[in-house]
């Protein structure tokens, strides 16, 4: 008859037996001979041999010869003369089971001053973990048993492990739970976990989750893993997974959990949902560019033709009724050309592109977009506008985003307000040495704790699903990179009005040096075109290229057309020119594959092209009309911003011959 280890030992061996047994872990106890003196249940479980047949065994019987020297007789110095704690994690190769990866953990058993009269073994097996390489909750190595062996069992399991009795209160709470839960072991021992661990609103449903238990769990509790709210010792809550299992020692049921905090998992896994948001976000922009860029070319040459047609009808009508119902059209379809082109900008992605901007256009611009979604709302919303403001040096599309952003939120603010008036002001001035763009709202106002926060990214007051929350993040950055600023007003101190007040701040300086504006005819380009051209216009639209021809010839010069690129070619071996307009997508050969040819057959010609387009958004385009460096018009355009194109163009002559 094997000996019982455990006989003669205090009252509470029978807990210490039924405690091991339901650690989920493999504990191996041997002697100084290296000896199987006790294994748990569930080592038992993992030899599949009964304790009869391990107990008293050589641990090289267990692992065999060739491990058992390798590893586990070069420890025996360690631990048990120098009572060293080792740890191992390794592949294990075991008779007749396999190759597993485990952790091990070996602690030397003294009583007193005496020698070292065991060694138990922590064994877990982590082989799953390995191979799929997730992390899981380390499983509990053990629950008090003695104060000597307490120290081995409990306090070294990395997981939190509470232990409470049949009335619900706490016995045991290892060092990883006071560090989980910021109690002292004192504080919580004898008091109840319900009122301890659990969140308040929570504690009706603990009692009776664990009433379940008491009755034989019928809802299969026991062994799963279970995701939970905990509370800490200062009230705030946090997300816990647990692991409990019940054992009965002397008619007493004691609950034992294994705890492991999913806070930093749970953030982990929201940081990869807000990416994947962002990626979604990229995906929508990015088909958003591809349907503006299709829609945009299919409106332009028609607004093209109504904008030339309307101007042309404009002149031709002067000092009759007709001439005022003439310019409508023309206003009406320029403002049809500014709002496509607007959307044109918040799609297009390049990179910045300074030149002269005049930053009341764009809010202009910003306001003619949104203007029916400002009325159907019952928003009033103002222009104050300073006709004496300068010209700035910016990028007008990353500004005009600015403007529309804040004149969207600014819309979004006073739609949620129920206040008794729904307006919005958009004033600009001139402030120092800066111009300054103000929009105010009459909605609920921003509170004072948020007024940098709402500036951070992914941060938004809004209704999930009513933004991103990087409109004024992407905003204040672009002001900054034009040397600027954006920020929210606060109110002074008793001031009691609602609402918010956005101000953007830009630099005037070096305005006075900007460049003149596209479409600007100076005095010097026109006195350097001389007399008519001879000019070809290419375009594959018969409406554009008749517009075009006759605008420029009511200028004087001398047209000859082509519908296509090729036709075009054949125009040119036929007769010289002074310069070409040619639309930049055309079916058979493009305006970049003229341009190609042209440079060929006359390099001075092709530095003298004129390239009209509907703004596709192709980055090849983009790429190629910034190498080029020859003007660039893009539809719908003004009659003057055509004529302005070619005087400019024919005014290179000059300095060709130099």
């Amino acid at each position: 008859m094997i000996p019982d280890p455990l006989a003669g030992a205090p009252l509470d061996a029978t807990l210490l037996r039924a405690m091991l047994d339901a650690i989920p872990a493999r504990v191996v106890a041997v002697d100084a001979g290296h000896r199987v003196i006790d294994i748990n249940a569930e080592g038992r479980k993992f030899t599949r041999l009964p304790r009869e047949m391990i107990v008293g065994q050589h641990l090289s019987a267990m692992v065999g010869p060739a491990l058992y020297e390798a590893t586990y007789r070069p420890l025996h110095e360690r631990i048990f003369e120098r009572r060293e704690t080792v740890r191992l994690e390794h592949w294990v190769d075991y008779p007749h089971i396999g190759r597993r990866y485990v952790q091990e953990h070996f602690f030397p058993y003294v009583t007193g001053s005496g020698p070292v009269q065991a060694a138990f073994v922590f064994v877990r097996d982590l082989t799953e973990l390995k191979v799929h390489e997730v992390e899981l909750a380390d499983k509990v190595r053990a629950l008090q048993a003695t104060e000597s062996l307490k120290a081995a069992i409990v306090d070294h399991a990395q997981a939190a492990v509470v232990v409470a009795d049949d009335q619900d209160r706490l016995v045991e709470f290892n060092p990883a739970a006071e560090a989980m839960f910021g109690y002292a072991r004192d504080e919580v021992v004898g008091r109840t976990a319900r009122e301890m661990l659990v969140p308040e609103r929570l504690r009706a449903i603990y009692a009776a989750a664990m009433a379940s238990l008491r009755q034989g769990d019928p809802y299969r509790l026991l062994g799963r893993r279970l995701q939970r709210v905990a509370m800490r010792k200062d009230g705030s809550e946090f997300p816990i997974e647990a692991v409990v299992w019940v054992t009965s020692v002397g008619g007493a049921a004691y609950t034992t959990a294994t705890v492991t905090d999913l806070t930093a998992s749970r953030a982990a896994a929201e940081q990869i949902e807000r990416q994947r948001d962002q990626l979604r976000q990229s995906e929508k922009l990015s088909a958003m560019g591809s349907l503006l860029a299709g829609v945009a070319h299919e409106l332009n040459n028609p607004l093209a033709i109504v904008m030339g047609r309307a101007s042309l009808l404009e002149d031709r009508a002067e000092g009759t009724e007709m001439q005022a119902d003439a310019r409508r059209i023309r206003e009406a379809a320029e403002r049809c050309g500014r709002i496509v082109r607007t959307f044109l900008n918040m799609a297009r992605s390049r990179p910045m592109e300074k030149r002269a901007v005049q930053l009341n256009d764009l809010v202009r611009a910003a306001a003619e977009m949104l203007n029916y979604t400002l009325k159907s709302h019952a928003i009033d919303a103002s222009l104050q506008l300073d006709p004496t403001l300068p010209e700035l040096q910016a990028d007008a599309d990353q500004l005009g985003q600015v403007v529309l952003n804040l004149l969207v939120n600014a819309q979004h603010a006073v739609t949620a307000h129920d206040g008794p008036k729904k307006r919005i002001v958009l004033a600009t001035r001139v402030d120092g040495g800066e111009a300054v763009l103000s929009v105010s709202d009459s909605g609920a106002g921003v509170p004072a704790e948020l007024a940098e926060r709402i500036f951070e990214p992914f941060f938004s007051t809004k209704p999930e699903g009513s933004g991103t929350g990087l409109g004024l993040s992407v905003s204040r950055s672009i002001a900054r990179e034009h040397g600027g600023s954006l920020a929210l007003a606060l109110r002074r101190e008793g001031d009691r009005r609602q609402g918010a007040r956005f101000e953007l701040r830009l630099p005037l300086r070096d305005s006075a040096a900007a460049a003149p504006a596209a479409g600007t005819v100076t005095g010097s380009d026109a006195a350097a075109t001389g007399a008519s051209a001879r000019l070809l216009v290419v375009d594959d639209e018969p409406e554009i290229v008749d517009l075009v021809r006759t605008v420029l010839e009511a200028a004087g010069h001398r047209v000859t057309v082509a519908s296509s690129g090729v036709a075009a070619l054949q125009r040119l071996r036929e007769a010289r020119f002074d310069a070409i307009v040619s639309d930049l997508r055309m079916p058979d050969l493009d305006g970049a594959e003229l341009w190609r040819a042209v440079r060929v057959i006359d390099p001075v010609l092709a530095r003298r092209m004129i390239f009209v387009t509907g703004d596709t958004l192709s980055p090849g385009a983009s790429a190629f009309l910034g190498d080029t460096g020859n003007e660039r018009l893009d539809k719908p355009f003004r009659r003057e911003a055509l004529l302005a194109a070619v005087q400019r163009t024919l005014a290179r002559r000059g300095e060709e011959r130099t």
